[in-house]
């Protein structure tokens, strides 16, 4: 795999989340975003780990936060689809595939 790419809506997704883990506590902000691009490094190198939820798209869940990174591959790179808090109504991303 050559990397990863968050679609706009993903992007919107980390940046909502990091606003509000930084207002929760200084840093906690930052620590999310290292634990969705630590995970998201890790789906590189490991595509297929993660379950698959839908053909073509799968999961992984983020480490100390309730989020779940959903992906899907393209060619040589992963196509982040959304970085969806677990409490949201489920499939609300489909639209995004």
């Amino acid at each position: 795999m050559s990397g990863y790419r968050l679609i706009a809506e993903a992007q919107r997704e980390l940046r909502s989340g990091t606003t509000f883990y930084e207002a929760q506590h200084p840093g906690l902000g930052k620590d999310f975003v290292f634990e969705v691009r630590r995970l998201c490094r890790h789906i590189v190198e490991t595509p297929r780990l993660g379950t698959e939820i839908q053909p073509g798209v799968r999961r992984r869940m983020v480490r100390r936060f309730p989020y779940a990174v959903l992906y899907a591959v393209e060619n040589s790179e992963i196509i982040v689809l959304a970085i969806a808090h677990q409490s949201r109504r489920p499939d609300y991303w489909t639209s995004r595939t």
